[in-house]
């Protein structure tokens, strides 16, 4: 039986340039921060089969709630990427954001979120 695990050099040919993703776009048309909360909407969710693969993978992220990093994460693409492609799921009503009140009394980040933030990336 032949294993079925992907060379490096078939890895790298299925990789999607980020702004074929996006069809050249480079700026998300909708203002969301990383932390954003993205749930996807019940015609979101009704709609997965028809939508395209870039978009069919986000809708299944997000059947509950996660943030735009985690989407970025987990579909190994750029931070920018996530935030457009989201963007996009968002103006069609197939998700829905939920922002959090990073900003404490005035109107600097909260240090918490800062703290899991470092945290976040010093154990990458």
């Amino acid at each position: 039986m032949a294993d079925s695990t992907p060379t490096p050099r078939e890895r790298k040919a299925r990789k999607v340039r980020p702004y074929l993703l996006t069809g050249g776009r480079t700026i998300a048309e909708v203002d969301l921060p990383l932390e954003t909360l993205v749930v996807s909407t019940p015609q979101g969710t009704a709609g997965i089969a028809s939508q395209p693969r870039k978009f069919r993978t986000i809708l299944e992220l997000t059947s509950e709630a996660i943030s735009i990093a985690e989407v970025s994460a987990h579909l190994s693409i750029p931070l920018q990427t996530a935030k457009i492609l989201v963007g996009d799921l968002i103006q069609s009503d197939d998700l829905t954001s939920h922002s959090l009140d990073t900003s404490g009394p005035d109107n600097r980040p909260d240090l918490q979120l800062l703290e899991r933030v470092l945290d976040g990336l010093q154990n990458l």
